[in-house]
């Protein structure tokens, strides 16, 4: 049930936060995703969505009362009991509920003119239980479809959404992950189809300074209507204002759809640079790296300490070389255009752990290999979540060996090797397989090129601390043009976008 915490509950504030253990890991910042907004934004957010002192106010994660405390016709829900009492005392006007939001929106007949706040980003890994399922289930009623590996931040803005009136109106702190994440589709889809203006603003310069994820804001206004598009504000720093930024463009809804599956990053670039991207993507002769090739994750061993060994450790084990495959780990140990047997003996002449144990099932092992397998660290190995639930547990499924290894995660430029020397990889790089041997020799050969480069930031995403990802279905998009479609005049341009995207995830920084 639901505890309502108001201007009576105050007296009791003081002693009860004190005796509380802040330090309690379900309520961490990390699990949480509570981290507050600067003064001066939430004071902007609360200014717009607020037209009238009259107006009800509901931020569905009030935290300690940040927002609430801006406008006094306000309600907040907060999980967290340390938090909702700060509320109180920050918020006295307002009314406060302890308790799962989407528990409450569920079961609440209230109605709102207007929503602010900044909801908890809590990864998919975290947000689960009871409160995913309620969640997704709330939104699938209201005609938002989640899959499973959504963070937590969309489905509130789609519950919240759900208990405004009609005309209302939400100014939300949102992660960027709105411009590239695929369960930011579903969101941006709902919200098109809620309110008849959305509107998103792109901001490079961090909000959150000390954190690593970068934040963008949203609003929408009208609930009831239809958007015909998607505003979009790109600006360098958010200078924080009474009234919504204005527009640097709308957004067509179909090209949004058909030509960047929907993402709002390839906009940030100039429409001069996406017009040359787009006609190249329609050009018959262009060829995206999953019509010739499939990406795929390596192989992932359930302890790769104990899997991998120093040729010297193999050695002294006794361990025949017939039961071990070179591999590389991670992108570090790549080298810049393709793996040979010259890079193999570097490896080994540096001893890096770089010799995967390669067993497999009903296979007679050797004594050496049983001793290993019965060591200490082969039974603490064997209780790993990976090992305990494959049989037999030390054999690692899924190895191959690639025709190129991908970096997964990259700074300057994704790197895409040929694997002339026959090693295997984890699951740290992506391993590519050619299954169209005369277009990946057509193509390939302009990895480096500017237009590629541009591609795989475009098809990517930024992930924290500058770096570039790419996932094995966005590897697979990376676009090859035509040699008719993109020329050398281009090049100057292309490298100019490479460097606003990289600015944009701060590795140019």
């Amino acid at each position: 049930m639901f505890r309502v915490l108001n201007l009576v509950a105050r007296r009791e504030v003081v002693g009860r936060v004190v005796a509380m253990n802040v330090k309690a890991p379900e309520y961490s910042q990390k699990r949480s995703g509570a981290f507050f907004t600067p003064d001066d934004v939430s004071a902007a957010l609360v200014a717009w969505a607020c037209r009238k002192p009259s107006d009800r106010m509901i931020d569905p994660s009030c935290g300690d009362g940040q927002f609430l405390s801006l406008h006094r016709n306000s309600v907040g829900i907060e999980q967290n009991p340390i938090s909702a009492h700060l509320a109180i005392g920050r918020a006295p006007g307002a009314l406060v509920h302890e308790g799962d939001f989407f528990t409450w929106a569920t079961e609440t007949g209230e109605r709102f003119e207007c929503a602010a706040g900044n909801p908890p980003f809590i990864r998919y890994q975290l947000f689960k239980g009871e409160m995913r399922r309620r969640a997704l289930d709330l939104c699938l009623n209201l005609g938002a479809r989640f899959s499973g590996l959504t963070s937590s931040w969309a489905p509130f803005l789609v519950a919240t959404a759900g208990l405004l009136k009609r005309g209302g109106r939400m100014a939300f702190v949102v992660p960027a992950e709105i411009g590239h994440a695929p369960y930011a589709a579903p969101l941006l889809d709902f919200l098109v189809s809620s309110f008849s203006t959305v509107h998103v603003i792109a901001v490079r310069e961090k909000l959150f300074p000390t954190l690593s994820e970068d934040c963008w804001l949203l609003y929408t206004e009208g609930f009831g209507g239809k958007a015909d598009g998607i505003d979009l504000t790109v600006l360098d720093r958010f200078v924080p204002g009474k009234t919504r930024p204005k527009p640097t463009m709308t957004i067509d809804l179909e090209e949004w759809r058909s030509v960047w599956s929907q993402r709002l990053r390839p906009y940030l670039l100039p429409a001069s640079v996406r017009s040359l991207y787009k006609a190249a993507v329609a050009d018959p002769t262009s060829r995206r790296l999953s019509e010739f090739a499939s990406v795929g994750i390596g192989y992932i061993s359930g302890d790769n300490d104990f899997f991998h060994l120093r040729p010297s450790e193999a050695k002294r084990l006794g361990i025949s070389a017939a039961y071990l495959l070179p591999a590389i780990r991670n992108g570090r140990a790549m080298p810049a255009k393709q793996i040979t047997k010259a890079t193999v003996d570097a490896w080994m002449r540096n001893d890096d752990e770089m010799l995967l144990l390669r067993l497999k099932r009903d296979q007679e092992l050797p004594a050496a290999v049983r001793r290993y397998l019965d060591s200490a660290p082969g039974r603490e190995a064997r209780l790993g979540y990976k090992c305990r639930n494959r049989a037999p547990w030390y054999a690692v499924p899924d190895v191959q060996i690639p025709d190129f290894v991908m970096s997964y995660m990259s700074g300057r430029t994704v790197n895409l090797v040929k694997n002339v020397g026959g090693v295997s990889c984890t699951n740290s790089v992506h391993s590519v397989r050619v299954r169209d041997a005369a277009l990946a020799a057509r193509y390939l050969p302009s990895w480096s090129s500017p237009f590629v480069r541009l591609s795989c930031e475009l098809e990517g995403h930024a992930l924290g601390g500058g770096m570039l990802k790419l996932e094995p279905r966005e590897g697979g998009r990376i676009v090859f043009p035509s040699p008719a479609a993109i020329t050398a005049a281009h090049d100057g341009e292309l490298e100019e976008a490479i460097g606003t995207m990289q600015r944009w995830r701060h590795y140019a920084d």
